[in-house]
């Protein structure tokens, strides 16, 4: 499937993250790739966690890059997670915001490389990922971001807009019928090809598995029956959730009792009659994963 890329009118939906430093080719930068240097920090509920998950196990990268899994609700009042605390301490003077996953840490230092889901996978990728699948092939970084974008403004975007209790009827209207769209052109591409880019699994297959996750697992609970059966009518783009979701790299960490409690813990919007239309049977169709789940140290 070749996907255009989208206008940049469209700014990414994601948070300004407070640390973003990169792992580099070698020591002159700083931070280079050296096994068992680095851990991440997740919580799998989280979309952007889910998705370093992920791509983290698709690698394979378990003994070289360790993963401590967090609670699914972070337990801070202000929505951060207390193991989390120390290393945001050590990593910024006086730091005074939330301690959020995902965070990649340097163990040598014991200090925050990066909490920027999209820079870690990149890194984790590039940088660890020799001999292992090619999860950003060459010159279809574009395509990725292309991608990421669709989803974080045609897809959770929309959606959230679409189910806003306090939107007025037409912009709700509007948001879905965007969101449509966007399904729309996704399942065009989809019918004709198994994975979004080169008929191979790359981090824009990640990126989308995780938004149709968050549409029938959380969105959906703020949208009538009608819009529910609507976004369901996309046969080949679920068929294709699916698929993925019966890989163990992606099946392993669908937890879907985290996610709801995260949901449920964060949400202040009305549920809807969508609530009661479940699109997949997510924990039907995904691996157990029993085998391929890294090891959630507890810290």
């Amino acid at each position: 499937m070749s996907v255009t890329p989208v206008a940049a009118a469209h700014p990414s939906a994601r948070p300004a993250p407070a640390f973003r430093g990169r792992i580099g080719r070698d020591a002159r930068s700083g931070h280079y790739a050296v096994p068992r240097r680095y851990r991440l920090y997740l919580a799998a509920a989280d979309p952007d966690c889910l998705r370093i998950a992920v791509i983290h196990s698709l690698l394979g990268l378990d003994t070289a890059c360790p993963v401590t899994f967090l609670p699914a609700v972070p337990d801070c009042p202000d929505g951060g997670h207390s193991a989390l605390r120390p290393l945001y301490d050590a990593s910024a003077h006086r730091y005074t915001g939330p301690a959020l996953a995902p965070v990649l840490s340097d163990d040598w230092s014991g200090r925050i490389v990066s909490s920027h889901g999209p820079d870690i996978a990149r890194d984790l990728a590039r940088r660890f990922g020799g001999g292992r699948p090619t999860l950003y092939p060459c010159g279809a970084e574009s395509q990725i971001e292309a991608v990421e974008r669709m989803c974080a403004q045609g897809v959770e975007a929309a959606a959230q807009r679409a189910g806003a209790a306090d939107a007025e009827e037409g912009e709700r209207a509007a948001a879905l019928e965007a969101l449509l769209a966007t399904l729309g052109v996704l399942e065009s591409g989809l019918g004709a090809h198994q994975y979004l880019i080169d008929d191979q699994i790359t981090a824009a297959d990640v990126e989308l598995w995780v938004a149709l996750v968050q549409l029938d697992t959380v969105h959906r609970y703020h949208l009538d029956a009608d819009a529910v059966h609507r976004i369901a009518d996309h046969p080949a783009l679920w068929a294709y959730a699916r698929r993925l979701a019966a890989h163990p790299a992606f099946g392993a960490h669908l937890d879907l009792d985290a996610v709801a409690r995260r949901h449920h813990a964060r949400c202040q919007g009305l549920e809807a009659a969508g609530a009661a239309v479940q699109i997949l049977d997510w924990a039907a169709h995904a691996s157990d994963g029993a085998d391929t789940r890294p090891q959630a140290d507890r810290p």
